[in-house]
């Protein structure tokens, strides 16, 4: 996977520079090395960071989807996973937790040997910075993330801004290492100082976005909610956008589809999977709140092919919904759900058969559990398809691609990046 590539490639980078410091011997404890050592680690930070900034992942798909057709498809199916970007995400953060820890381990000795300008409020703020980072990380693992999701959204969110102020207090206590410097030409001139202000301001400018906007849900089954956002910005189609029932709440993104012709807004698709869905389809909200931009997904690959095939079961109809809507380069669906016309409501299943009169639409409660892969790569040879987008559950997913990469087609779909 292109994402290993990347998340490897950041590790060996950061492996590389540690040799580096190695021969130069930063690894005395001293004032200069320390803020080396320091540098190098926020520096990873905001490299982690960056990869989830919804602009960054917006301008990454219109660059990478910017070739003609006419390109070879090894070329185009490489750039078709612009999303795998994640794994730079996890490389940086996991490198910038291991220098940081490397910061300790050189402040602790000059501490006890009492350094000028290392106290104990240095290297109490220090320790704070790294059992925050760790704390982060192994939430994160996907092991835990799995089980405990609601934790490693708190950990993630909360950790990201204690880090944050943490390192603004960090800034300062480092300039004191300068005390023969003016605070402000050591501010000026420090990279830590303008990388910490933007990672700041990287982490503010998505709440300057954030809106509270009516909604209206309709529940055709006790599965699946069709919300109305009532607003008269229209996101992209493929895009998808996160909402809350309160700011300083959990957020969840949902795909955004265009609205029904005549309407405006748009619309999502909620189905129940845990315990936020589950009390928003039992007891629907007036309003939800947004921040930040709709962000594209793994759909928008589309633009790189002539004809695709979509494989989606159960919601993942949702993040496809809005393509087969708009496409006009010839689409195809292949759609396994329970009762769909129970479970979505007639109107949205009839919606799909408009635009999908030759839709694959396998109902498992009159036909039972197919072989998801088996009945997409039936319709992948029948429909002329030159790729394969899939939408489903993360087992389904991966041997639905996997399978279809095994074969030389080009195939996508989420990942689950932590």
């Amino acid at each position: 996977m292109l994402y290993v590539v990347l998340l490897a490639g950041v590790l060996v980078l950061n492996v590389a520079l540690f040799a580096f410091g190695l021969f130069l011997g930063w690894w005395n404890p001293h004032a200069p090395s320390l803020q080396v050592i320091a540098a190098i680690g926020q520096a990873n930070l905001v490299i982690s960071s960056v990869p989830r900034q919804q602009w960054v992942v917006n301008v990454a798909s219109w660059l990478a989807t910017r070739p003609s057709t006419s390109w070879p498809l090894r070329i185009r199916m490489l750039l078709a996973k612009y999303y795998h970007v994640g794994g730079i995400h996890v490389g940086a953060a996991l490198s910038g937790t291991a220098w940081y820890v490397l910061y300790i381990v050189l402040l602790a000795p000059a501490w006890a040997d009492g350094e000028p300008g290392i106290d104990d409020i240095s290297l109490g703020f220090a320790v704070g910075i790294v059992s925050i980072l760790l704390l982060m990380v192994v939430c994160a693992m996907p092991v835990v993330r799995s089980k405990k999701h609601n934790l490693f959204e708190a950990t993630h969110r909360g950790g990201a801004w204690a880090v944050l102020i943490l390192a603004w207090v960090n800034v300062f206590l480092l300039a004191r290492l300068q005390p023969e410097i003016p605070l402000g030409q050591v501010l000026m001139t420090s990279p830590i100082f303008w990388m910490v202000l933007a990672s700041t301001a990287m982490a503010i400018w998505p709440w300057a976005l954030l809106r509270k906007v009516p909604i209206s849900v309709e529940t055709p089954s006790s599965h699946v909610a069709i919300v109305k956002v009532h607003q008269k910005y229209q996101p992209p189609v493929g895009t998808t956008r996160a909402v809350a029932l309160h700011p300083l709440q959990s957020w969840h993104p949902f795909a955004c589809v265009p609205a029904i012709p005549g309407e405006g807004g748009y619309r999502m698709v909620v189905s129940r999977a845990g315990d936020w869905t589950s009390r928003f389809i039992e007891n629907p909200p007036a309003h939800v709140w947004v921040r930040g931009l709709p962000t594209v997904g793994v759909a928008n690959a589309k633009k790189l092919f002539n004809r695709v095939l979509y494989v989606t079961t159960g919601s993942g109809i949702g993040p496809a919904l809005g393509h087969l809507l708009s496409d006009t380069q010839g689409s195809r669906l292949v759609w396994v759900t329970r009762n769909p016309r129970a479970t979505y409501g007639d109107g949205l299943v009839d919606e799909v058969m408009r635009a999908q009169p030759e839709a694959v639409i396998w109902d498992t409660g009159a036909s039972g559990k197919p072989d998801v892969f088996d009945v997409s790569y039936d319709a992948y040879r029948s429909t002329g398809a030159d790729a394969v987008i899939c939408v489903s559950n993360r087992p389904v997913t991966a041997r639905v691609v996997g399978e279809f990469e095994r074969r030389g087609i080009p195939a996508f779909g989420p990942i689950w990046d932590s």
